[in-house]
């Protein structure tokens, strides 16, 4: 882990942004995947252009890296009541946050050295939430496959882990097509701040956090509660 070197999606705004920023000031060395170059102008941080919707493409956009870590950040939000379901927007979300942390975790698992570390950006609404069904059924997928991974990678020391925050201040939390299920604010009376949620990443990827492994850490500003 001498050389570490971060593989993060979702890499041009939000929380995907706030590891990028968390993790060249921790002195990784960073390939952000996004559509759009973001815009960090950083000596140890290299872009790739993806369209993760282009699943078939992951395999071979990623065939010469070789990272220590991977962080699955990319994600999106679409909500409806039962009765009023989008099934294309299910299987959008599905596809974004389970299809593709499977097959980016499928092509890399071979090559991450001993130690490594696999994270995903989940939510706390993952446990269910009315309106927003589909898109906890995608979260709490990320559950089970961090579980499932742990166990098979353990003998290896790589860790597996979904970092699940609530309601965070990014452009989703904004989008006007969520109006009907606004976010509460947790007891803390504020919403999560990306950086807080970055943290928490840069912590299960170091070395401290070697024991730490097919957990959920869940960031709700006292929401659980």
């Amino acid at each position: 882990m001498d050389k570490r070197h971060a593989l993060v999606t979702g890499a041009s705004s939000g929380i995907g942004a706030a590891i990028v920023e968390r993790l060249l000031r921790d002195g990784w060395r960073v390939t952000g995947i996004s559509r759009r170059p973001g815009t960090f102008d950083h000596p140890a941080f290299a872009h790739l252009s993806l369209d993760l919707n282009d699943v078939d493409n992951i395999a071979s956009a990623v065939a010469d890296l070789a990272p220590t870590a991977l962080v699955h950040a990319a994600g999106m939000l679409k909500v409806a009541p039962l009765g009023s379901l989008s099934h294309d927007d299910g299987a959008a979300m599905w596809r974004l946050h389970v299809d593709v942390a499977m097959r980016l975790a499928d092509a890399l698992a071979t090559r991450l050295p001993q130690g490594g570390r696999i994270i995903f950006i989940g939510s706390r609404t993952a446990s269910g939430a009315a309106g927003r069904g589909q898109y906890a059924a995608t979260k709490a997928a990320l559950v089970a496959l961090a579980r499932s991974w742990a166990s098979e990678l353990a003998p290896r020391g790589i860790t597996v882990n979904v970092v699940a925050p609530a309601a965070t201040e990014t452009p989703m939390l904004k989008d006007p097509t969520r109006a009907n299920v606004t976010p509460k604010l947790p007891p803390i009376g504020r919403f999560i701040r990306p950086e807080e949620v970055a943290a928490a990443v840069a912590f299960l990827l170091s070395g401290e956090a070697a024991a730490i492994t097919g957990q959920q850490l869940v960031i709700c500003g006292g929401s659980s509660l």
